[in-house]
């Protein structure tokens, strides 16, 4: 499956970070991990930490997947506010799922300085805005349910929203303290890099045939014939993984992005501030390490990689028109345009856990804008996992929910 289309902003201002022999000869190891990008170096990182001897595959140049297409906006939201995923899931569960994605921006700061990182991550505060008047009233039904479950966040009327970011024709929204950006794809191969140090083995361009589930291991054959014997897999293929597992439990959705120079007199805030909207596909932009304007949106089911990229022209300028609505005397000068692919479920939370006909095998999926986040979480939970113990977020994550 085609993840991305022309070459993503990330990929073309980083190059080729680090590459990796294939396998050429048969390997054993405690855990495999299936898929070299953010998800499979974050669990990497874990299994490693943990003590285990792992190794990682993936099937194209690592990182150059979704993670090479992803905007690497970090937050605490879920796709689904949080008032709906009450009332879908439960209080509990709903709130310690946005718990989790707070907590997580917080290990991925400490683990920026574990590795001494060079991935531009940044701490910023994060704008809900309601893009029209009807929105209002549920956005701020939804500002209550976070204020009562605890999080730092504020209302800010149509007036403090055009006073603080200068954008026009919204309708109230969300200011949120617990947010940050980072370049994923670059912090991604850091991971790799730091971990390969610790013993570490990562093959690319080394993919997957078939798997032999045993007894007490697993077998995995690559298309090049080789074999690799492992206690546990860990499959972080996202959203490839439709491609595996028969039931229909996640829709594949394409998306589009958008680069420019950025006027800081007209984007007040902008370097401080991720910033979204509640129209349906959303939109979202940021401001890049490199002090750049990122925008994306544009949300269609995804089909083939041929008809995504055939619309990049239309899209683009949809996003522009989008921004022309809060920005109407600003005239964005496109630099660069791509398309990726993401999941979306039917509560926006990811599935991680065991799925019945994967013996000796668990699954790190992070779905929707919160994908790193989710993954980050994977980490805590996989580890559990791999000790047999329980974990508070598997009843919510779980397959078949």
């Amino acid at each position: 499956m085609d993840l991305k289309s022309n070459e993503p902003f990330w990929l073309l201002k980083n190059g080729l970070v680090a590459s990796y022999p294939s396998l050429k000869n048969d390997e054993k190891c405690d855990v495999l991990i299936i898929g070299g990008g953010i998800t499979g170096s974050l669990i990497a990182h874990q299994m490693i930490k943990d003590g285990y001897q792992t190794i990682l595959i993936d099937k194209r140049e690592v990182c150059n997947g979704s993670t090479s297409a992803t905007t690497s906006m970090l937050q605490y939201e879920i796709d689904v506010p949080l008032y709906e995923l009450i009332e879908l899931i439960g209080e509990k569960g709903a709130v310690e799922s946005y718990k989790a994605c707070s907590k997580s921006i917080d290990t991925i700061a400490k683990l920026t300085k574990e590795i001494k990182s060079r991935s531009g991550f940044k701490r910023k505060q994060s704008l809900y805005f309601a893009s029209k008047k009807k929105d209002a009233i549920w956005l701020e039904k939804e500002y209550e349910a976070r204020k009562k479950a605890g999080f730092d966040v504020a209302w800010l009327g149509t007036e403090d929203i055009e006073e603080r970011f200068s954008f026009q024709n919204t309708y109230g929204g969300i200011l949120s303290k617990q947010g940050a950006s980072i370049d994923a794809f670059k912090f991604a191969h850091e991971l790799l890099r730091f971990n390969v140090n610790k013993g570490l083995k990562v093959f690319d361009k080394t993919e997957m045939k078939s798997v032999k589930y045993l007894r007490d291991h697993n077998l995995a054959l690559t298309t090049d014939g080789f074999n690799i014997k492992a206690k546990k897999i860990i499959y972080c293929i996202g959203y490839e993984s439709k491609m595996l597992i028969k039931e229909n439990f996640v829709n594949l959705k394409s998306t589009y992005a958008i680069v420019s120079e950025i006027d800081k007199e007209k984007f007040k805030n902008i370097e401080h501030t991720l910033v979204w909207n509640t129209d349906k596909p959303y939109i979202y932009m940021r401001s890049t390490d490199d002090e750049r304007l990122l925008i994306g949106g544009g949300d269609e089911d995804f089909y083939d990689a041929e008809q995504r990229d055939a619309i990049l022209d239309k899209k683009e300028k949809e996003i522009r028109r989008h921004l022309k609505r809060i920005q109407p005397d600003y005239h964005f000068y496109t630099d660069f345009v791509w398309a990726g692919t993401f999941g979306e479920t039917k509560d926006g939370l990811p599935y991680i856990g065991t799925h019945e006909n994967f013996k000796n095998s668990y699954f790190v999926l992070g779905f929707g804008g919160n994908g790193i986040t989710f993954s980050v979480t994977g980490m805590e939970m996989a580890s559990a996992f791999m000790k047999n113990e329980e974990h508070k977020l598997s009843e919510y994550f779980k397959f078949g929910r």
